[in-house]
């Protein structure tokens, strides 16, 4: 298997999927469209991640390359059909990407809070061993408001509808983040769009307050991780043999 990822900022990589891809010795290729990398020829590739980052789906004058990066993404899934996963901003790209709509996130979700995944979610190949409740990393001030025509919500928060869902049979997404590693958080820190998120959302401190919580559920983050990994790896595969 050959894995594209799709990254718009440098430390948002695909994280702690990073070690299961070593373990595995899957090949992977990123692409850091935000430095000006080209989308590549997709046609040698059998699954696209595409990671999170500190823009906006409609940010398209500031960050251009985020026109063909939606072309690509809507060949992937509706041309080529093949797996597909979006994490935080890959997960709005998608929706935006195939005609469903973003919008402000109010009140933005910034910490550690729980997503429940819908009687779809329980069901779902790849979302359907994650927990049916679960705290999850969430950092975002911009929602899916509609997801595209064909698409199944599989997890909801009491915040933001669509915390995960489903479009079509092969492309699957979140808007809370799985990829989670110890040093995750105080990276993002650094950031200073995610910075002041944070701090606008919980006050001073937050940032170590944040990483505070999270340290010991990192066992669990990292569990949900593993099993959202495979359980997409299994379905790739299967789409692999079957196209």
């Amino acid at each position: 298997m050959r894995l594209l990822v799709f990254q718009h900022i440098a430390i948002e990589h695909p994280g702690i999927f990073r070690d299961f891809l070593r373990e595995d010795g899957i090949k992977w290729d990123a692409v850091e469209l935000d430095e000006g990398q080209p989308v590549p020829d997709l046609s040698g590739y059998d699954a696209l991640w595409v990671m999170g980052g500190p823009m906006d789906v409609w940010d398209v004058e500031e960050h251009p390359w985020l026109i063909p990066e939606k072309r690509a993404i809507r060949r992937w899934v509706r041309e080529l059909r093949r797996p597909f996963l979006g994490i935080c901003l890959g997960h709005q790209l998608l929706a935006d990407s195939l005609g469903g709509t973003c919008g402000p996130q109010r009140p933005p979700e910034v910490g550690i809070m729980e997503v429940s995944l819908t009687e779809d979610g329980k069901r779902d190949m790849v979302f359907g061993r994650q927990p049916p409740v679960a705290k999850a990393l969430q950092w975002h001030g911009v929602r899916v408001a509609q997801p595209p025509e064909d698409a199944v919500v599989l997890a909801s928060s009491p915040a933001c509808r669509v915390q995960a869902m489903r479009v079509g049979d092969r492309a699957w997404s979140a808007q809370y983040h799985v990829e989670l590693e110890d040093g995750t958080i105080p990276a993002w820190g650094c950031v200073p769009e995610y910075a002041a998120a944070l701090e606008r959302t919980h006050g001073a401190g937050a940032l170590q307050h944040m990483a505070d919580e999270a340290r010991p559920l990192m066992p669990t983050f990292n569990d949900c991780a593993r099993r959202l990994y495979q359980d997409f790896m299994k379905a790739a595969g299967t789409m692999a043999v079957t196209r």
